[in-house]
């Protein structure tokens, strides 16, 4: 699959890994739709990639919202043609113990309803109305692609992160069970793929706690955090490789837990 010309959809496309992959993508030729809540960021990035000769425009939305994640899908239909390629980027994170005990042992806070499920509508519901109404589309349309599902390395069970790790885990079958149901029914030229970051030189890591950033390291191999354009890489060889389909790839530098085992 060639990246120029193709029609891109990116969720959370108004920072971070999104808008690093909507430039990359758009600096080849592609037709970038970018969708996030944040309007001043979509604005930013779209103002970029045009003032760098690109193509793109922004939807504002909430993607847990059935009518938002419609309107971007049609959004693309109607100014482009087609979908061919969606990231489904957009995610929120909401950390925090199921249980948190005091000095005394006894149970001082516990994890709010609406801190976990907050991070499920978000992550899990607005990735389940991406993939559908793009999928729908794509389908009716003849429009032959991809969709790649942002996972995580946190998949695997992240301590205060029961929410995240959650729907992450769930994210990282749906490549299988997508591409399975478009077998099942004889739906062709639809790939279905995943991305699982590992910590990943966003903003929010950039801007935590360096002693805190420095233990964290300590279990990646290549010594640093992952940069946003080595996540973009990934991307394009997703999109450009059509035998890469119902998997995940992980680029997460080695991450393992190796210093931690290491004999005393």
């Amino acid at each position: 699959m060639q990246v120029k010309g193709s029609v891109v959809v990116i969720t959370g496309g108004g920072s971070g890994i999104g808008e690093v992959v909507a430039k990359d993508m758009a600096k080849d030729g592609a037709k970038v739709v970018l969708c996030d809540m944040n309007q001043a960021g979509l604005d930013r990035v779209v103002g970029e990639i045009q003032a760098a000769g690109g193509e793109a425009i922004a939807v504002a939305g909430n993607i847990s919202k059935e009518e938002d994640v419609a309107g971007l899908m049609d959004a693309a239909m109607t100014k482009y043609g087609a979908i061919n390629v969606v990231f489904a980027n957009a995610g929120i994170i909401s950390d925090g113990l199921v249980v948190n005990t005091d000095k005394t042992g006894k149970v001082k806070s516990v994890l709010s309803l609406e801190a976990f499920k907050s991070v499920v509508e978000v992550n899990l519901v607005g990735t389940f109305l991406t993939v559908r109404e793009a999928a729908r589309r794509m389908v009716d349309n003849g429009c032959k692609g991809v969709l790649v599902l942002t996972t995580s390395i946190n998949q695997t069970g992240q301590v205060g992160q029961i929410n995240y790790s959650s729907t992450k885990a769930s994210l990282a079958l749906w490549p299988k069970i997508l591409v399975g149901e478009f077998l099942m029914k004889g739906i062709q030229g639809i790939r279905v793929a995943g991305i699982a970051p590992g910590y990943t030189a966003t903003p929010i890591l950039l801007g935590m706690n360096q002693e805190a950033l420095n233990t964290i390291l300590k279990d990646v191999h290549i010594g640093r955090l992952v940069e946003p354009a080595e996540i973009a890489a990934a991307f394009r060889h997703i999109v450009e490789n059509d035998a890469i389909d119902a998997t995940i790839i992980e680029v997460t530098g080695g991450v393992t837990y190796g210093p931690r085992q290491r004999a005393k």
